[in-house]
């Protein structure tokens, strides 16, 4: 079990920016895992249960979907090129994984700066015929904001940590993102492709002070006859060493990436 996540993350592809690249359905009596490093200006050392796992693991980069045994993972986040994970700077942190499930790991900010982790679920129930689903996660240092698709307000006050998810007819919408109660677009317009059958899940990471916002994108396949009771939420996951877990702030998803926010894409497949 352990040393299909090692080999299946060296055999991680740099791809380009906002490039949402589409996984496959959970194995049977497996689960699935992809991490994604949304810290600013700190490259790591990524070390799964005591062994290096990913090495200089830049911010933006999302390594996965694994497919993994079911169990629980400890997960420790080291400096580049630390000699072991005696002195993480995130962690150790356990991640429980379920059969049939499908997480996205991910290291990120709270809203207010500190470095923190959150495991999150990934909803891959079954859309209806003609829709897909779109899940937007905010995992920046940012204030709380406004949703807009298609002229109106979609999502109010959307603060660190929330999420949002909602199955669509298969279109394109014009989303755009403002500060809670304002008009005026911080993020956006831009045009939002909604696609069959799919997941497509936006991460916001980075700080809106620093000025080095991003986004990440991330494509899941959902179920195609399977009951709906796979629901998607986030498990906050709190770092031995103290720091604060938080959760996920929502954000208009192409948006983000229309805006030229950008993110590199390291997906790895078994």
């Amino acid at each position: 079990m352990r040393s299909s996540i090692l080999a299946g993350i060296a055999a991680g592809t740099l791809l380009a920016a906002a490039t949402a690249a589409p996984a496959f359905a959970v194995e049977d009596g497996k689960a699935d895992l992809a991490v994604l490093h949304g810290i600013p200006d700190l490259t790591v050392d990524v070390y799964v249960d005591g062994a290096l796992t990913l090495d200089d693991f830049a911010p933006g980069d999302l390594a996965g979907p694994l497919s993994l045994d079911p169990g629980t993972y400890s997960v420790a986040i080291t400096a580049s090129d630390a000699a072991d994970d005696s002195a993480p700077v995130l962690g150790p942190i356990d991640l429980p994984l379920e059969e049939g499930m499908s997480y996205t790991a991910v290291a990120h900010l709270t809203e207010a700066g500190e470095a923190t982790a959150t495991l999150f679920t990934n909803d891959i129930s079954e859309t209806a015929s003609g829709e897909g689903r779109l899940t937007v996660r905010h995992t920046a240092a940012a204030p709380a904001v406004d949703v807009w698709a298609n002229g109106e307000v979609a999502f109010e006050n959307l603060a660190n940590p929330d999420e949002v998810m909602a199955d669509l007819p298969v279109a394109t919408y014009e989303a755009a993102v403002s500060l809670t109660g304002e008009t005026e677009p911080v993020i956006g317009p831009a045009d939002v492709p909604v696609e069959e059958g799919m997941n497509t899940i936006v991460y916001a990471w980075g700080s809106a002070e620093d000025g080095n916002l991003a986004v990440a994108v991330q494509s899941v396949a959902t179920h195609t006859s399977m009951p709906d009771e796979v629901a998607a939420g986030t498990q906050g996951l709190a770092a031995d060493n103290g720091s604060v877990p938080v959760g996920v702030i929502v954000v208009g998803a192409a948006a983000l990436a229309a805006a030229g926010l950008a993110t590199r894409a390291v997906l790895a497949r078994r």
